[in-house]
């Protein structure tokens, strides 16, 4: 089975709020790249947001979702970050962080009513998103000298090759962008093509 190479996230920054029984529940939703991405936007919101008693999140990273992080910040296991992460699951996000920040109104809700409020929250924050479906692609040069142009613009032509850089001499060389699963059929028709050379540059 090929691997899905498309995925959705977030496009910008958005936020969201929740009240039940005098808790504040403030949700901020943002799109990741790294967990790099992730540290840098908690410490800010933990500056931002100094006086309050949980910053409870959770992020999913990579196009195939292989990255991710569950946090309580101190409220009853499983009923903060597991909800937020659930609702990144069932908006099927990934390269997305919700951060819930929650002042404590006074009264104790409970593991239902702290599940349904860090579910609310973000939901509201997800619900204001401009979601996006991205493709995973690789890019590749082919180089090949002059006299082999007509075959290699025809393979070219006939896939709809999307042409990143050109560089047209004796010994030409193009940067050529497709979708990750099209990649080995058009690695195979070039390769058919004597004396042109494929490098495999990036996937992103």
């Amino acid at each position: 089975m090929l691997f899905d190479d498309s995925y959705k996230t977030i496009v910008d920054h958005t936020e969201g709020f929740f009240k039940d029984r005098g808790s504040k529940f403030i949700s901020h939703a943002y799109p990741v790249k790294t967990e790099k991405d992730v540290k840098e936007i908690l410490t800010q919101l933990r500056k931002d947001y100094y006086d309050a008693r949980h910053h409870c999140y959770s992020y999913i990273l990579n196009p195939d979702k292989s990255a991710y992080r569950i946090n309580d910040d101190g409220e009853p296991s499983s009923s903060a970050g597991k909800p937020i992460h659930g609702q990144l699951l069932s908006y099927d996000l990934t390269n997305t962080l919700v951060v819930v920040i929650r002042y404590f109104g006074g009264t104790k809700l409970g593991i239902p009513g702290l599940i349904n409020a860090y579910r609310e929250a973000t939901r509201d924050a997800l619900d204001k998103a401009k979601i996006v479906t991205l493709t995973v692609n690789e890019y590749f040069e082919i180089e090949y000298e002059y006299p082999l142009m007509g075959n290699v613009m025809r393979i070219i032509k006939d896939e709809n090759l999307e042409q990143i850089n050109t560089q047209f001499e004796i010994s030409c060389k193009i940067e050529i962008r497709v979708r990750k699963n099209d990649y080995p059929k058009i690695e195979e028709a070039f390769g058919k093509i004597h004396g042109v050379r494929l490098k495999h540059l990036r996937t992103k």
